[in-house]
């Protein structure tokens, strides 16, 4: 396995797109009617909307590739989280998945640790991130890397209204 990890850019939308629907049907699929899934999916990860967010200064996405395919990707950019503290300067690391044969495999950490250094490239702020009540595991993972539950909110997919919680991780200087 030679894994390496890079900024996405424009080029990159059709890959992105198709591997964040798959992470995400991946990893909570099984969760929804097939039709509130579809809706979910064709609006977060279309094509257009990919192509956007890859132009976008103050968004960056990052691909895990394997042996030259895409199995994991992260985005981070300003915080948009339904939260009375955010302030206009934090930043959010808005998503962080892997294809199910890559987890547990370092791959996520190595994601994560490129994606913070992007947040973190100005200077100290504060972070956030969402994640869903139930994903223990990556409550686990925030934790460890200086996360604190600080409210919840929900997250619509399609018709189900799923309980997140909103982690924060104040600026370290």
């Amino acid at each position: 396995m030679s894994v390496t990890i890079r900024q996405a850019g424009p080029d990159d939308a059709h890959t992105l797109s198709a591997l964040a629907e798959r992470t995400f049907v991946e990893t909570f699929g099984h969760l929804y009617p097939q039709a509130d899934l579809r809706g979910f999916l064709d609006e977060a990860y279309a094509l257009e909307r990919m192509q956007i967010v890859l132009g976008h200064p103050r968004y960056a996405i990052f691909l895990a590739e394997d042996d030259g395919v895409a199995v994991g990707h992260s985005a981070a950019g300003p915080c948009g989280l339904p939260h009375d503290q955010v302030q206009p300067d934090d930043g959010e690391l808005k998503r962080l998945y892997l294809v199910n044969t890559h987890q547990n495999s370092g791959i996520g950490t190595r994601l994560f640790d490129a994606t913070l250094a992007w947040l973190l490239r100005d200077g100290p702020r504060t972070l956030w991130v969402g994640v869903w009540s139930e994903n223990f595991g990556a409550q686990r993972f925030y934790a460890r890397h200086g996360f604190e539950r600080v409210g919840q909110y929900k997250f619509p997919v399609g018709e189900i209204l799923d309980d997140e919680f909103i982690l924060r991780r104040p600026a370290q200087g």
